[in-house]
């Protein structure tokens, strides 16, 4: 096992680990991978936790040859997120070359169902991959498809096994989490953690991202509780810093315990009738529990935690009458124009609480006339303001998955469109 010392950081983009290329002790590398992915040197030779995109493994094969000659052993999903291991089969090939076995594909038992479901859907996963992670030049949606690519694990567990025994043991722990496929890796005899999507960053978790499936809060917290009884003196998280010593446990505990507290302002909110706009309206997060490091809304938001939290109480209706049965997108937006007097007052009005600093009622405001069909010149210029107010308003909220939807929006309507049917 090597000790050498770890190579110079490499700037940091919103999915790639802070700790690429620094060595955490003897025989624990981290690899520059779509993450922290971790390499771990072990009496049956290195596991890998997260093979990551074709894009990134050249760089992780030459950080871990420079460390270590061993045969990699085993590769671990710490989720089944596309893109975490789109290139198992580079590895696969690395070990064919050096003469030594195929790695053993290892991953929790609800990574072979979400799979399933990606594969059925997979325009949607590439439709919503563009939107929140928007190019600066257009990329046409397959040309997206090779960093997606899905190769199916050979193992799985249920709840905890033990990968590999001897002078240094591997424990996989499941914690749902962000997804419901997510693992810990538990290193008991160094005392290392390494949480994966259920410790993405000192961040709040991202729980009820806009574009994402529910990801149940009280669940997350009590993976989080369960890894704070493990004891551990380093945790290593999915992209940001080591967190060390007495931080860990006051790190992951205060999360949880932040989660619960979400859980019941919103269901007594929910008990006292309100709907899920009456409630985000009411809501207000407490300084100690939310201006705090850890639950920065860089990526997440608490905003979005409320929607998710009512999400798993409620059905999809608004409570709003008109959206029971609702006439098609396009007529009933043509309908709201033809009772529109004069529709360029509703741009006026529009421009008026943009330049007033009210960019969100601006966008109230523009729909009416935005959403209608066809390509009238007010309508034309009704989305090309609409454009506009969503790029003002990516600038003003922190959580980088909203600036990202508001950008892709503005591009398509840049394109004449609003329908992902025209993402390409």
């Amino acid at each position: 096992m090597s000790t050498e010392q770890s190579d110079p950081p490499k700037r940091r983009g919103i999915l790639t680990g802070a700790l690429g290329g620094q060595v955490l002790g003897d025989g624990l590398y981290v690899l520059p991978g779509q993450g922290n992915s971790l390499a771990i040197e072990t009496d049956a030779g290195v596991v890998v936790i997260d093979a990551s995109s074709p894009n990134h493994v050249p760089d992780m094969l030459s950080t871990l040859r420079r460390r270590t000659d061993s045969p990699v052993h085993a590769i671990v999903y710490s989720h089944g997120h596309n893109g975490y291991n789109s290139a198992v089969d580079l590895w696969d090939a690395h070990n064919a070359e050096r003469g030594d076995p195929a790695p053993r594909r290892v991953g929790h038992e609800n990574i072979v169902k979400r799979y399933a479901r990606y594969r059925e859907t997979a325009g949607l996963q590439l439709r919503m991959l563009a939107v929140q992670f928007p190019s600066r030049t257009p990329v046409p949606l397959e040309a997206r498809a090779a960093g997606m690519a899905l190769h199916d694990v050979t193992e799985t567990f249920a709840d905890t096994l033990t990968l590999v025994e001897g002078t240094r043991r591997v424990e996989l722990i499941w914690v749902p989490s962000e997804v419901d496929d997510a693992l810990a890796v538990w290193l008991p005899d160094d005392g290392v953690l390494f949480g994966g999507a259920a410790t993405p960053d000192m961040v709040i978790p991202n729980i009820g991202t806009p574009l994402r499936t529910q990801r149940f809060t009280i669940r997350w917290a009590e993976s989080l509780e369960r890894l704070a009884a493990l004891g551990a003196t380093r945790l290593v998280t999915e992209f940001g810093p080591i967190v060390e010593g007495d931080d860990i446990k006051h790190h992951l505990l205060r999360t949880a315990e932040t989660l619960r507290w979400l859980r019941a302002e919103v269901v007594a909110r929910m008990n006292a009738g309100m709907d899920e706009g009456e409630i985000l309206a009411d809501m207000t997060y407490p300084a100690e529990m939310f201006e705090v490091p850890w639950m920065a809304p860089n990526y997440g938001s608490p905003d979005y935690i409320v929607r998710d939290l009512y999400r798993e109480e409620n059905g999809w209706w608004d409570r709003n009458p008109t959206t029971l049965h609702p006439a098609p997108p396009a007529e009933a937006a043509a309908a709201v124009l033809s009772a529109i007097g004069d529709p360029r007052q509703v741009l006026d009005r529009a421009r008026r609480l943009s330049e007033a600093g009210e960019t969100q009622l601006a966008l109230h405001v523009i729909d009416l006339v935005a959403l209608a069909p066809g390509d009238d010149p007010i309508v034309a210029e009704a989305r090309e303001l609409k454009a506009g107010l969503c790029r003002e308003r990516s600038g003003q909220v922190a959580p980088f998955v909203s600036r990202s939807c508001y950008r892709s929006s503005a591009n398509l309507l840049d394109a004449g469109h609003s329908s992902w049917q025209h993402i390409s």
